[in-house]
């Protein structure tokens, strides 16, 4: 019988293909993972501080109540005194993630509201933390404010009165015979003229010293801004309230006023809203007294966060 040729072009394909399978198992990586392993090496973000939310009626105390809403503790029959007290509170699916609560009180001068509302922030993505996620939803409620920029300031002592040129007083000049001449600066004028810009200026002093009284102001910050309200009582950032806060102030077209203080704390965003309408349309409720009111108020919302 005659025998089969030897075909050697064969037996180096076998080869090939052995060594490549020997190769593909030598080469592999230890750090690779076996069957079954798991294959995310990703870093997780930190979850946020809260994981839960107060409930909202029941984190105004009574007392507080009593200065917000003024002629609550005046209501007729204690039932609805008692009602006025508990707040109604808003509809929510899952009082973990959000609540609030809402009070009203009518009294005889005017109508009172007020509105508490706790907003726990999660991020669904590993990469994103929740406090991360709930800082961007706080600078959307930033840019929703749409806050005013803030007045330029001149920190006291700055302005000395002399003029930088002369070290003289300013007001005053030498004529060529050594006798004083009165500044060409109108606003600088010991005669009192009654240019425009010193008036301006008269005016100016006149609205900063009726508005220095300001509870938040700094040196210089009851300088008044265009609209004659002055700079401590605009809407502004607040500091030393939460993660970071800000003030709103709104008069409606009606007179109500509206004062809304909104605060981060890690992954949490409490909203305070206070508004005043009053009972006559020649009224006009006073800014810094519910500016006072609520910054009080979300102050002691975010003590209560931090014990």
């Amino acid at each position: 019988m005659q025998r089969k040729a030897y075909v050697p072009g064969v037996a180096v394909l076998l080869a090939a293909v052995l060594a490549a399978c020997t190769g593909s198992s030598d080469d592999a990586s230890p750090d690779d993972p076996r069957p079954g392993e798991a294959t995310t090496s990703a870093t997780v973000a930190q979850p946020g501080r809260y994981d839960t939310l107060p409930e909202p009626c029941g984190s105004v105390g009574q007392d507080t109540l009593d200065t917000l809403l003024p002629g609550i503790g005046q209501l007729p029959g204690a039932a609805q005194r008692e009602q006025a007290y508990e707040g109604d509170a808003t509809q929510t699916y899952d009082t973990d993630r959000k609540a609030g609560c809402r009070w009203k009180v009518e009294s005889a001068d005017a109508t009172h509201y007020l509105f508490v509302d706790f907003e726990r922030i999660g991020s669904y993505q590993n990469a994103v933390s929740d406090d991360s996620k709930a800082q961007d939803v706080y600078g959307g409620k930033v840019e929703a404010a749409d806050l005013p920029e803030p007045t330029p300031t001149v920190p006291a002592g700055d302005d000395d009165g002399a003029d930088e040129e002369t070290d003289e007083p300013a007001g005053t000049g030498t004529t060529g015979d050594g006798t004083e001449e009165a500044s060409a600066n109108p606003s600088a004028s010991a005669s009192g003229s009654t240019s425009p810009s010193s008036g301006s200026s008269n005016t100016s002093n006149a609205a900063s010293s009726s508005g220095s009284s300001g509870s938040s102001g700094t040196a210089g910050s009851a300088t008044p801004s265009a609209s004659g309200t002055p700079a401590s009582l605009q809407p502004r950032t607040l500091d030393g309230l939460g993660d970071e806060a800000f003030l709103d102030d709104a008069l409606g077209t009606s007179g109500q006023r509206t004062v809304t203080v909104v605060f981060r704390t890690s992954n949490v965003i409490v909203t305070v809203e206070y508004e005043e309408q009053p009972a006559t349309t020649t009224a006009v409720p006073d800014s810094e007294e519910l500016q006072d009111r609520a910054r009080n108020l979300a102050e002691r919302l975010a003590a209560a966060f931090d014990d």
